[in-house]
């Protein structure tokens, strides 16, 4: 597929977070990775299908720490069963788990970007206790790939004129979305860079889609 596009734009990234039930002891990423290496295979982690954003998150996460999680995917919403410790850790969207992580019905132990999130400022990054982690959802913008070149850069600076309005970037923050303007050059390598990175992690832990 990314082969039979031409990128224009990307419009920003989104971070996930790593949210545990309170009934794992643990209050911190550290703290949580020597749990899951007391409890090899004993851990259920949840996510929306075999393939899913959650899903490979989650795998980079214990590829990176060498834990031993068990995957559970869901075809529907994993959250009813996280918060009855059915499955014990998610990799999922602050939008979905932020009312739970408020009311102290969710642990939240780490946002999956490099920097915190603003709408969870308290909460560390992944990346200040695993080096090198750093994901996130991300959104842009897409053209035929026999798309002439100069019909491509008109697109990209009108999308970054309008993904920078002061506007579109309050009503993207809210919906937990940093804008992340680039030339469409730079998307494109962004692109490359981002296939061959999980393909690393659908390979070694072969991930196949529901």
């Amino acid at each position: 597929f990314i082969r039979e596009i031409a990128p224009v734009a990307s419009i920003g990234g989104a971070p996930y977070v790593m949210v545990i039930n309170p009934s794992v002891p643990a209050k911190t990423v550290p703290e949580f990775i020597a749990y899951a290496k007391a409890n090899p295979g004993k851990i259920n982690m949840g996510s929306s299908g075999s393939g899913s954003v959650s899903h490979v998150f989650g795998e980079r996460f214990k590829m990176m720490t060498g834990i031993n999680l068990v995957h559970v995917p869901y075809r529907g919403g994993y959250v009813p069963d996280l918060l009855s410790g059915q499955v014990q850790i998610v990799f999922g969207t602050i939008s979905s788990c932020i009312q739970y992580i408020r009311g102290g019905m969710l642990r939240a132990l780490a946002v999956t970007t490099a920097t915190r999130s603003d709408v969870l400022p308290d909460i560390p990054t992944l990346a200040e206790f695993v080096p090198g982690y750093e994901v996130s959802q991300w959104y842009g913008v897409g053209a035929p790939k026999d798309t002439p070149a100069e019909v491509i850069d008109k697109l990209n600076k009108e999308i970054n004129a309008v993904a920078a309005d002061p506007l579109i970037k309050a009503r993207l923050a809210s919906l937990g979305v940093d804008p992340m303007s680039m030339t469409s050059a730079a998307f494109g390598k962004f692109i490359a860079d981002e296939a061959e990175k999980w393909g690393k992690v659908i390979r070694a832990a072969n991930i196949k889609s529901d």
